[in-house]
């Protein structure tokens, strides 16, 4: 018997290590989500976290303001294809490509789909800076609690 894994023919994975590693990413509390959530939460802004903006979309947004109709997203720069860091990977890159384009494609219908329900959805990149974040979020907050807001961002 051999310590060595093959991934079953058409597996995602390139090897056990790869499957460990992908798995252990974190979909949601990541380490610029939870500083934008705490930078909120110390400004007074009360949330929802990892919740449906939409009970009939089966999708989540990293924070909701519910009675504000504002959904946040920090989207990590591998997984949406971050125009800047995104770097298509040498293994395996049909996959990875067509699963990221996937990904990007199901943004785009997220963000048209809160918008058509009245929403204003915003969308950081991971590498954004944290304060920058929360103040442009905090803004959009407060502008629909005073009824301004327009329902895009």
């Amino acid at each position: 018997m051999s310590d060595s894994w093959t991934p079953p023919e058409g597996s995602w994975a390139s090897s056990a290590a790869r499957r460990r590693n992908m798995q252990a990413i974190r979909s949601r509390d990541t380490k610029p989500e939870r500083l934008i959530r705490s930078m909120l939460h110390a400004q007074g802004l009360r949330y929802r976290v990892a919740a449906r903006p939409l009970k009939d979309l089966r999708r989540t947004a990293d924070i909701v303001f519910g009675p504000a109709k504002v959904a946040v997203f920090i989207d990590g720069c591998y997984w949406h294809g971050c125009p800047e860091h995104y770097v298509s990977p040498k293994t395996n890159p049909g996959y990875w490509s067509a699963k990221v384009a996937g990904n990007m494609a199901r943004d785009r219908d997220t963000d048209q789909r809160l918008q058509e329900a009245g929403w204003t959805v915003l969308r950081f990149w991971e590498h954004e800076a944290a304060a920058d974040c929360a103040v442009r979020i905090a803004a959009e907050v407060d502008k629909r609690r005073r009824g301004t807001g327009t329902g895009t961002a």
